[in-house]
């Protein structure tokens, strides 16, 4: 007979109808604004509940059951928050789709997670219009707002406000279990298909307790969060469900993410913490440089989707009193995995030492670094591998696609190399595919990157690898300037001279309009890799620093 004593706990499902419910009557009264341009629309998390209850009716009206697929095409809005909880509480799943992907991805996705509704904003119509003919899954459209729908042809479409007004104000939530699919995402990855990641109400449930933490963002009831990072790119990085959970204020922005209005939505809505890419963040300081803007509300913004420039974070800081930090993750961790806060008792001269890093890995990930030889390596800070990872908010695989290669022994390959701190600070050096290997010595992309984007009259550089007969790899800078600001390549390497090694000093030198993207803003190297190849990049080459 064993003496084992047996936990007397209640076995209480972690599930997004939970969160739905606690946010709508502990935190009835917090309210929720969508940004429009010149006019702004709220509801209080009360009322938003009872709309997400009119939401699941309609959409069981509309056959929508257990396990079926609802995708929205949507911005960030009142109304994707609604989708967010009721789509899920339902026992249905959620189905975020990328308004940014070309028209085969989206076709691809939408077939692949066989949505059976897809939720689509009047703004972004025309794009959805582009692939309706070869959707064959999709049973029903759902159109918010007002727009030409003929193009999508004999699908039936409902208006989203008729839905709900027609539907009962009370919905009868079923019981579901924590491990049940409540949502997915699909990767952005530059080559390939997308990949489906799916969420657990559990795994949505227990990253959001990470993300309100105090070592993580501390929400609380007294926030008003402004997620800027679109909805539909790892659950805007999880900001949606843990400031519900929370019961922080939203500023939805909409389609309204262009420097201009962030400012006015800043200055005149007066949020306490946002979160988006650098690129967003780049475009909002060049503009507050420029305009004077109110700034003073945010006591923090969390950066990430791509390493975030120490210039970046710098200029803001020192300039208008905004604190960034760093924060790294990836789809497949839902996003959370690390951020980049000061360790206790490290002394405020060493902050831009501690700042730049990738971050600190978060509590409920488990984080490793692998060599070439699949060993694990030390957290000695020198060391340099490949992270992996894994946790209760980890994918172990994709939708309808195991991808082995894509794991090991349960952890999951980020392709990301890197190495590691004792105190479990991480430092990316590069991804695998970006690295840049020259006479058998590694260069980082990404540390050349961040060191020129600190020359002023840069706004964005991108460096990648181009063959070199003797060293079989060298880096091309590829550089965007500032408006009326000029800068020979001759004198961004002088200003790298001492920022890095001699020998990883870039000869190869190019400006360009713009860094190409990936949807979700991140910098695509490989487009620089082709353009390079086909010879469309004007290159001016100094002499070579090397041997």
């Amino acid at each position: 007979m064993s003496d084992r004593v047996v936990s007397t706990m209640q076995d209480h499902q972690l599930t997004i109808t939970e969160l739905l419910r606690h946010g709508s009557t502990v935190y009835a009264g917090s309210v929720v604004t969508t940004f429009e341009g010149d006019t702004t629309r709220s509801v209080t998390y009360a009322e938003l509940g009872e709309r997400a209850h009119r939401l699941a009716g309609a959409l069981a009206g509309l056959g929508v059951g257990d396990g079926d697929r609802v995708g929205t095409f949507l911005w960030n809005t009142q109304e994707h928050l609604e989708a967010y909880l009721a789509v899920p509480s339902m026992g249905a799943v959620l189905h975020t789709l990328n308004l940014r992907l070309f028209a085969e991805q989206l076709e691809y996705v939408i077939n692949h997670a066989e949505d059976k509704v897809v939720i689509v904003d009047a703004t972004v119509l025309p794009l959805l219009v582009k692939v309706a003919s070869q959707l064959g899954s999709v049973e029903h459209y759902v159109l918010i707002g007002d727009g030409d729908t003929s193009g999508l042809g004999e699908v039936p479409v409902h208006r989203y406000e008729e839905l709900l007004a027609a539907a009962a104000p009370t919905y009868d939530w079923p019981e579901l279990d924590e491990r049940t699919a409540a949502a997915m995402c699909y990767t952005s990855g530059t080559t390939g298909n997308p990949k489906g990641v799916v969420y657990s109400h559990r795994s949505i449930y227990m990253h959001s307790t990470s993300v309100v933490s105090g070592n993580t963002f501390a929400l609380s009831e007294a926030d008003s969060v402004l997620p800027v990072v679109p909805m539909f790119h790892a659950n805007a990085w999880g900001l949606p469900y843990a400031g519900w959970m929370a019961g922080c204020d939203f500023v939805m922005p909409g389609r309204f993410l262009q420097a201009e209005p962030l400012a006015r939505m800043i200055s005149e809505l007066r949020p306490t913490f946002a979160g988006g890419v650098p690129t967003i963040f780049n475009d909002l300081l060049a503009y507050v440089d420029a305009h004077e803007t109110d700034l003073s509300s945010l006591r923090l913004v969390v950066c990430g989707g791509s390493a975030v420039p120490r210039a970046l974070m710098q200029r803001f800081e020192e300039n208008h009193g905004l604190r960034i930090v760093q924060g790294w993750g990836m789809t497949e961790t839902s996003p959370l995995a690390a951020v980049a806060h000061m360790p206790k008792g490290a002394p405020p001269e060493e902050k831009w030492a501690w700042r730049p890093r990738t971050g600190r890995v978060a509590m409920g990930v488990r984080l490793r670094i692998v060599g070439d030889d699949g060993q694990e390596l030390p957290w000695d800070g020198e060391a340099v591998g490949e992270i992996q990872v894994k946790g209760s908010w980890v994918t172990a695989s994709y939708h309808l696609d195991p991808d082995p290669a894509k794991f090991q022994d349960g952890w999951l390959r980020t392709g990301d190399v890197a190495s590691v701190l004792p105190n479990g600070f991480v430092q990316i050096t590069d991804r695998s595919k970006d690295v840049i290997k020259s006479g058998g010595e590694w260069i980082s992309s990404v540390d050349l990157e961040n060191q020129l984007m600190g020359h002023p009259a840069v706004y964005e550089a991108a460096v990648v690898a181009v063959p070199d007969p003797r060293w079989d790899e060298r880096p091309l800078a590829c550089v965007v300037l500032r408006p009326e600001a000029t800068a020979t390549p001759d004198e961004l390497r002088e200003f790298l001279g001492g920022k890095v090694a001699r020998w990883q000093l870039p000869e190869h030198w190019t400006f360009i309009e713009a860094v190409p993207k990936t949807s979700v803003g991140k910098f695509d190297k490989k487009v620089l890799r082709k353009q390079y190849a086909d010879g469309q990049l004007a290159v001016t080459t100094l002499a070579s620093t090397v041997g």
